[in-house]
């Protein structure tokens, strides 16, 4: 007897554990599987990458200066010159002989200035000698003059003294113009010597033009001619114009291309890290000293404003970092293994915040906040269905706004309820909440095929076993 009770009793408990299993199951069975996350606080650090490559600062193609074929080619790819050293010198025989032939006419002209100044010196004693001549010439006259109105001595006498005198103011007249001759010949010669240094000054400036010197210290980083090669002046990019290019490698950028939906949070002064592919595992420090203003075509890098059809196509942004020159303990730069364009990778570090309140960047979803209210109030059912009769333009047209999905306590239920939220700063997964949210909430964050069509009311269950995982159990 006490044995068949024992069974009774284990068949009831059965039948009631089947019931209540079936219960679970039915309650289970439209219940959707999302991954959830915990409303936490956190640092977060909004970053904008680019791509490009590395270019000194300053550089400069030296070209051609004069004509001619190449003698000395002092320089080759990668060394390092500086201020004033000669790079190359260009066949030099016309401008050199120029320069002798104008010297020696300078020194003739400075022989025939000697020979005019002495010319002057002579007019100027025979000046003083016809001023002595003729106060003794003006002494006879006088006296001569006063004896003959005395009636002393005769007319002839006296014509005589008066005509000695007239001869000696004529010499003097004379010679004061030889004098102003000499003078003036001087002054000519002068002119023309004058004339003869300045086209001498051309002349040098000529055959210094067949000496390239380096502008500034630098790096030679191409040098696309051979000593003996002729050189060519006046032709831009033409094979034979370009001795070589000088890079100023004391102040190194990197010049990168940022796309066009993010340059709006790129200004000048921002901190980035710069990796380069050719240096793996070191990231080079530097700060955001140029944000350009035209738009890029990302397939030809031709500026929007020079491009002559119009095009939709992708858009970057040109932005220079200057990466910083710090000296390390060797007192050696950390950019002295840099080169012009090496292919590198900026970082911009365009916001900080501490300790504010994030979420997944997945979690965030387009809705209309109407709908979903109503779907919360009615567990995920519409309200006022609309008839499918009813004009498409007669439906009013939603306003989406972006929010998340918040799990909530429903009748031992978890169930979805759309929370429109605020956003602020945007890092590499995460992203600020301003408003709508506060930590502690679990907000739903996928899967992505689930949130597609996640609706609010939606009866959820919790399942964060990663895919993988899962995939990997299911097949064992």
């Amino acid at each position: 007897m006490n044995v068949k009770k024992i069974l009774i009793i284990l068949a009831i408990v059965i039948v009631a554990g089947g019931v209540v299993g079936l219960t679970i199951w039915r309650s289970q069975a439209n219940v959707i599987e999302v991954t959830t996350t915990t409303v936490g606080r956190q640092d977060l650090t909004s970053i904008v990458s680019g791509t490009g490559q590395i270019k000194p600062k300053t550089y400069v193609n030296i070209g051609a200066t004069a004509f001619g074929r190449i003698t000395n080619l002092n320089v080759k790819e990668g060394d390092h010159v500086k201020r004033g050293a000669v790079l190359a010198t260009v066949e030099s025989v016309q401008p050199a002989a120029t320069v002798a032939a104008q010297d020696a006419t300078i020194e003739a002209s400075k022989t025939d200035i000697t020979s005019y100044l002495a010319a002057e010196q002579t007019a100027k004693a025979n000046i003083a000698q016809a001023k002595a001549d003729l106060e003794q010439k003006q002494l006879d006259f006088d006296r001569a003059k006063a004896l003959f109105n005395d009636k002393l001595i005769a007319k002839q006498d006296f014509d005589s003294k008066k005509a000695a005198y007239d001869s000696s103011v004529a010499t003097l007249q004379q010679r004061q113009a030889a004098l102003a001759q000499a003078e003036a010949q001087t002054a000519s010669q002068r002119g023309h010597m004058n004339q003869a240094v300045a086209s001498q000054r051309a002349n040098y400036d000529a055959l210094d033009k067949t000496i390239s010197r380096a502008p500034f210290d630098g790096l030679v980083t191409n040098v696309p001619v051979r000593e003996g090669e002729t050189m060519v002046v006046g032709i831009q990019n033409a094979e034979g114009s370009t001795l070589m290019t000088l890079a100023d490698m004391s102040v190194i950028t990197a010049e990168v291309k940022v796309d066009e939906t993010d340059i709006v949070n790129v200004q000048l002064g921002q901190t980035a890290d710069v990796t380069v592919d050719a240096l793996p595992g070191r990231t080079f420090q530097g700060h955001v000293t140029e944000v350009g203003d035209q738009a890029l075509l990302r397939t030809t890098g031709v500026a929007t404003s020079q491009s002559t059809t119009g095009t939709e196509e992708a858009k970057d942004f040109k932005v220079v970092i200057t990466l910083d020159q710090t000296p390390d303990d060797s007192g050696s730069s950390p950019t002295d293994a840099l080169r012009p364009g090496l292919s590198a990778t900026a970082k911009i570090t365009t916001a900080r915040r501490a300790n504010i309140v994030t979420i997944p960047i997945q979690a965030i979803v387009q809705r209309d906040p109407i709908e979903e209210k109503e779907l919360t109030a009615n567990a995920g059912k519409p309200l006022k269905p609309v008839s499918a009769s009813t004009p498409a333009s007669n439906k009013p047209k939603p306003v989406l706004v972006q929010g998340v999905y918040v799990l909530v306590a429903d009748r031992n239920k978890q169930r979805t309820t759309f929370v429109p939220i605020i956003t602020g700063v945007t890092g590499a997964t995460d992203i600020e909440v301003t408003g709508g949210l506060t930590a502690g909430q679990t907000v739903v964050t996928g899967r992505y095929k689930i949130l597609r069509t996640l609706k609010s009311g939606t009866a959820v269950k919790i399942n964060n076993i990663p895919d993988v995982v899962a995939d990997s159990s299911s097949s064992s």
